[in-house]
């Protein structure tokens, strides 16, 4: 194997880091390049991805056999050093000679002699002494979980405080685990069933979700599902199944009027308009004109006549439509994206405390506006793909305090398939799914229902 996938890997590595760069998107440029054949592909991935999700666990490792400090390392030798240490302390495949040897060749090229001696010194050392590398149990639960799953000590903290020290830890792990790949069947073109037998035969293991009757998983080896002709021919969408289970929530039925408010890049308001077998208006709202474009290209991929796109701010959809005007408005609220960790490792390590403390008060601003426009007997939906209750439940139960003319849809249960029922809070109407529940995205759901005019 030669070192143009460790290469690769470091320069996407020290976009991040540098340019605060997301990962994914890095990632993918650098696939779509082509330069990479299949297994160096797979291989930059896994370096990428798993280097920033342990990157302060392995820090913390490093610290102790860089004379300097990791700190004051030049940008790219940190990174050059941290997809090394993965290799060796994470990776039982690569040889460890192969991930010295070309860590060294690496330095030379981009450094000097001396660098690379350096690099060389760290690896070898590191080798040595791999059997004692070990997170004390002894720590206080923050630093433990911080240290063994990599995961940033306020939000560990936070969530300690949330959900306690038992589902924390597991949530922790689930994010490390490599996100499996799901796809929701278009029921208005296709099968699941019928589907299932497609996909068995070429070898890509689907089973159904248990989340969602449209929902398929794949096997870890399912390549890129988005060049397949069940893609390109409107017969699938690549979703999460946490994200699947908001369409089942609005329960839109055949030609109602429904809003999706924040609705890029169109995964949900397709599902809308497919449960609703493409009869009625999906308007799917955006402010970004740019993402307009990729909600159209779902659309049309998918055949489907009833949605509608327009550009717009969430918090003044009250000036383009009239109140109480629609049956269905989902509110799929910005929010920090903690419960995406796995899809987007740096994500926890880009947020902080102070970037998600002012982000309730703009979720419920959006939630009020949202509900002017549900009718009477409509419903409400609100979601996020974070954990934070602050942003959750918090949010939720404030608008019930002050909006007498919506109740909590206390039957929410009926929506959705039995395998949620654990995950019900049914004063809220809502859906709480952690990662570590279904190995699927941590999103929150809630359902409320316009009993009267205010």
């Amino acid at each position: 194997m030669n070192g143009g996938a460790r290469r690769a890997a470091l320069d996407i590595l020290l976009k991040v880091e540098q340019d605060q760069a997301f990962s994914n998107l890095e990632l993918n440029a650098a696939l779509r390049a082509g330069r990479l054949d299949r297994q160096d592909a797979a291989l930059v991935t896994e370096l990428v991805y798993g280097t920033l999700q342990r990157q302060n666990t392995i820090d913390y490792y490093l610290e102790r056999f860089v004379a300097r400090g990791m700190a004051k390392l030049e940008p790219w030798v940190r990174c050059l050093l941290r997809l090394s240490f993965y290799q060796l302390y994470y990776l039982d495949r690569i040889p460890a000679h192969a991930a010295v040897n070309e860590a060294v060749n690496i330095a030379k090229r981009r450094g000097h002699q001396g660098i690379a001696g350096m690099v060389n010194g760290v690896l070898r050392s590191v080798l040595r002494s791999l059997d004692d590398l070990q997170v004390p149990d002894s720590l206080p639960p923050v630093q433990r979980i911080a240290l063994r799953h990599s995961h940033p000590e306020w939000l560990v903290e936070r969530w300690l405080e949330q959900f306690g020290e038992e589902e924390t830890e597991a949530m922790c792990e689930e994010n490390n685990m490599p996100p499996h790949m799901s796809v929701r069947v278009n029921r208005l073109r296709a099968n699941r069933q019928t589907l299932m037998e497609q996909l068995a035969a070429a070898g890509l293991e689907p089973s159904p979700s248990l989340l969602s009757e449209d929902g398929i998983v794949l096997g870890i080896r399912s390549g890129n599902i988005a060049s397949s002709d069940w893609y390109e021919k409107g017969l699938i969408t690549i979703q999460d199944e946490s994200s699947m289970v908001v369409a089942a929530v609005v329960a839109a039925e055949p030609g109602m009027r429904v809003l999706d408010c924040c609705a890029a890049p169109g995964g949900k308001t397709t599902h809308i308009a497919e449960t609703m077998n493409d009869s009625g208006e999906v308007w799917a709202n955006d402010i970004h004109e740019h993402k307009q474009a990729l909600i159209a290209s779902q659309v049309n991929r998918l055949g489907l006549g009833s949605v509608r796109t327009l550009v717009g701010d969430a918090a003044r959809l009250g000036e383009v439509f009239p109140k109480a005007h629609f049956d269905r408005v989902l509110l799929d609220a910005p929010c920090s994206g903690l419960g995406v960790i796995r899809r987007k490792p740096d994500i926890k390590w880009r947020k902080s405390e102070e970037e998600i403390r002012p982000l309730p008060e703009l979720q419920y601003r959006l939630l009020e506006e949202a509900a002017s426009l549900v009718k009477p007997g409509g419903a409400l939906v609100y979601s996020t793909c974070t954990v934070e209750a602050a942003e959750n439940e918090s949010v939720v139960k404030r608008f019930l305090e002050k909006h007498a003319e919506f109740d909590p849809d206390s039957e929410v249960f009926r929506l959705v398939p039995s395998a949620l029922a654990p995950n019900i809070q049914p004063e809220l109407g809502a859906i709480r799914i952690l990662p570590h529940h279904f190995g699927s995205d941590g999103f929150f759901i809630a359902r409320m229902w316009r009993t009267k005019r205010v």
